[in-house]
């Protein structure tokens, strides 16, 4: 079945544009994103076609976030070299800095929750080094473990509705495999390719309610969709070369792109789109810590 490829007409959400956004996710907070480098914490704005609106600057990149659940304001985000709390008045507690004595030194990319209310963040090489990056995990009580390792840029996960299939892309290697993951436990089991890239990098996915993957894919201005069984759906073409992330608000498709790298970026490089879509998706999920959150919090 061939894809139906489109140019739709996709809606510019402000006037920002953003060095490396990514991480963008609907959350029951609305709309929250980051642009990675500059350790910035976005929403969208409650007026159409007005800046975005920064939540938390950080002094280190950070990569994603996800609400945490019972907690107002709180977020546990993948940033500089580990995973921390941040709390509603910015300030932050550190859970983990697994990567903090790599060298040549290690940031945080991707992260999300899990419906089980894990979450779940990668790793990378700031230069993007061959397989230095990792996979870590966030358990209920805050541990944080290392689940895989030897990717290079991982991008993702993304998880089908039931928590038991997990979709990871390798962004260097051109790969998104799908992992089964143990519904107690969180262990995953053995992958298999789901799809493979040649024409550019997949980055950012979500999975919406017929468990399609919508994948943001860098460097050829496009989205696409797979079918659970991988095959491509549908490909959206934005004026920007960039799409590096992408959440699913009801049946609007949004979308990052980044600026990061280009010698002449143009008008729309490092924009934030909203296109609609025939199938939606659903919110983002949060992470559950199983106690109360310490305070009083130390600072980042």
């Amino acid at each position: 079945m061939a894809a139906d490829t489109d140019t739709p007409g996709a809606e510019v959400l402000g006037p920002d544009r953003l060095e490396l956004g990514e991480g963008i996710r609907w959350t029951d907070r609305g709309i929250v994103l980051v642009d990675i480098l500059q350790g910035r914490l976005l929403t969208t704005a409650e007026s159409a076609g007005a800046p975005l609106r920064e939540l938390v600057r950080l002094p280190v990149p950070l990569g994603a976030v996800a609400p945490v659940a019972g907690a107002p304001g709180h977020w546990i985000a993948a940033a500089g070299t580990g995973v921390c709390l941040i709390a509603s008045d910015g300030s932050t507690r550190w859970l983990d800095r697994p990567e903090a004595d790599a060298v040549p030194p290690l940031r945080m990319n991707d992260g999300t929750a899990d419906p089980s209310g894990r979450f779940w963040a990668g790793s990378m090489a700031y230069d993007a080094d061959e397989g230095r990056g990792s996979l870590h995990r966030v358990d209920h009580d805050g541990t944080v473990t290392r689940v895989l390792d030897g990717i290079t840029v991982p991008n993702g996960p993304a998880f089908t509705a039931d928590g038991r299939t997990m979709y990871l892309a390798d962004s260097a290697r051109g790969v998104i495999r799908r992992y089964p993951v143990d519904p107690v436990t969180a262990a995953l089991g053995t992958p298999e390719t789901f799809v493979t890239v040649d024409d550019g990098s997949p980055d950012g996915m979500v999975v919406d309610a017929q468990g399609a993957v919508w994948v943001a894919v860098w460097g050829t201005g496009t989205v696409r969709r797979h079918l659970p069984d991988g095959r491509l759906d549908r490909v959206l073409r934005l004026p920007a070369r960039q799409p590096a992330g992408v959440c699913l608000r009801g049946d609007l498709l949004h979308i990052t792109t980044a600026r990061v790298g280009l010698a002449e970026p143009g008008p729309y490089d490092g924009a934030v789109f909203t296109v609609r879509v025939d199938v939606p998706g659903r919110p983002a999920d949060s992470y559950r810590h199983r106690d109360h959150l310490p305070s009083p919090r130390e600072s980042s």
